[in-house]
């Protein structure tokens, strides 16, 4: 197996550094390569990923479908393991990974936990294990052969948001789907920002009204209208 991991980043220098390293870290002899694509970040994010020995491509887009799809298309490996910078991957995530895709799971994802495991926080974390679209999320990372991820056609370059549901909504109609019963540990700082309540009532409108056809356009707007400090 080699496993071409691929990071979307916007102003991440504080995340991106450390996870990098406990991406080479834990990944044993698998780890092909691991590439940040920058969306056009105004701090260190690029300078903290290439120190961590990341190969950094920055195509001129701040778009995450678009960065991870470059990303896809700048790599080798014969495993697509899609990353975002404020999440952490269990040490044995190459293992776990390896063995879901022999046990016939070409594609799946993570359960998650908060940093801050506390609260109201937990009940997030519990559904993560269950195979509902509405439980999903980039935050619980995502692997995928790369004959699967080609065979579905990628990303979809139009979404600038709710592009990791769609793709999974596609994916799953094209080969079994797997979370792996492991945790991958994810910053709490969305709901600091917020609340509990606030960003959970602002997933489930943007939720609903992506499964009504509305526009991305409103969709993000929606999202940005309720969220402090989103990161789009």
């Amino acid at each position: 197996m080699e496993l071409s991991i691929i990071i979307p980043t916007y102003n991440e220098e504080d995340n991106i550094g450390p996870l990098v390293r406990h991406l080479w870290h834990h990944g044993a002899n698998e780890v092909h390569e691991v590439v940040v694509v920058d969306g056009d970040s105004a701090d260190q994010t690029v300078n903290e990923a290439e120190q961590a020995d990341a190969m950094v491509l920055q195509p001129g887009v701040k778009s995450r479908a678009r960065q991870m799809n470059e990303g896809a298309k700048a790599t080798s490996g014969n495993i697509l393991y899609f990353v975002h910078a404020d999440a952490r991957p269990p040490s044995t995530y190459v293992t776990d990974i390896q063995q879901a895709i022999e046990k016939g799971y070409p594609h799946g994802c993570f359960r998650f936990r908060f940093d801050r495991y506390r609260g109201m926080l937990k009940v997030n974390s519990f559904f993560t294990r269950f195979d509902k679209t509405i439980t999903r999320g980039g935050d619980q990372t995502l692997f995928i052969t790369r004959q699967l991820f080609d065979q579905v056609g990628g990303f979809r370059d139009d979404y600038i948001i709710m592009e990791d549901f769609e793709f999974i909504m596609r994916s799953q109609k094209a080969a079994p789907f797997t979370i792996i019963p492991r945790d991958v540990i994810v910053s709490a700082r969305k709901y600091e920002d917020n609340s509990w309540l606030r960003v959970n009532l602002a997933n489930l409108i943007v939720y609903s009204l992506f499964h009504l056809g509305v526009s991305q356009h409103r969709l993000l707007s929606t999202y940005k209208s309720l969220i402090k400090h989103p990161k789009f």
